[in-house]
């Protein structure tokens, strides 16, 4: 593609050969989102299948992708970085990947939790210490109140998906009503509610009222 580019780059605007080359680099445009479209869906499709509870980072990927260049007034700071940073996020397709896991999910019968992603990869799963100094460098996490250490993914991974069975828990108790995309971020969990043991989807509202006065978990 960046061949293409460049070849295009040296050709004469609007001329014959610019127009061909530009349906080129459309077509290759087209092929990569194709392919990416085919990885998310087989993807999705795959974590679908096997689990009944998703639960994600609730990323507000518009925001995070925004320009960095600022104004004539007012002008940004790290472009360059910043814009790698922002195609890097657009060409993994987060929105797209989460939007297919919901709608096949409610096709199974699954859930798709979103909880707030502030802190996930700087609090200790051991000893729930909040501290930006946990996260050591960007792929080490190590406790500096009790000394857990674990790569930082990792971590946030186990928190994340603490958070989403702590909500699904308070859901079922009636703590917490359920919205129709998950969670928000005003919604947020108990500070009392720890993680919980993987809970069985509900198959309809009546078993989730039988199911409630089993549960022992405190919302």
């Amino acid at each position: 593609l960046a061949k293409h580019q460049r070849c295009l780059s040296r050709k004469t605007k609007f001329s014959s050969n610019w127009k061909k080359q530009k349906q080129k680099i459309s077509r290759l445009h087209h092929r990569v989102a194709q392919t990416r479209h085919d990885f998310l869906h087989k993807t999705s499709t795959l974590i679908s299948k096997n689990h009944a509870m998703i639960v994600l980072e609730d990323l507000k990927v518009k925001n995070m992708s925004k320009s960095a260049s600022g104004t004539v007034e007012a002008p940004g700071r790290c472009v360059k970085a910043k814009s790698g940073l922002n195609k890097s996020i657009l060409d993994q397709g987060w929105g797209e990947f989460r939007r297919q896991l919901e709608y096949k999910q409610a096709w199974r019968g699954g859930e798709v939790l979103a909880t707030d992603p502030r802190n996930t990869s700087r609090t200790c799963p051991a000893c729930k210490h909040i501290a930006a100094e946990n996260r050591k460098t960007q792929a080490k996490f190590e406790c500096i109140e009790c000394g857990f250490a674990e790569n930082a993914d990792l971590t946030a991974a186990i928190n994340i998906l603490r958070a989403g069975h702590a909500r699904l828990a308070c859901q079922v108790n009636g703590a917490i009503m359920p919205s129709a995309t998950g969670t928000h971020r005003s919604d947020q969990p108990h500070p009392e509610v720890y993680a919980v043991g993987i809970p069985v989807l509900p198959a309809s509202a009546a078993s989730v009222r039988t199911r409630a006065g089993r549960m022992s978990t405190s919302c």
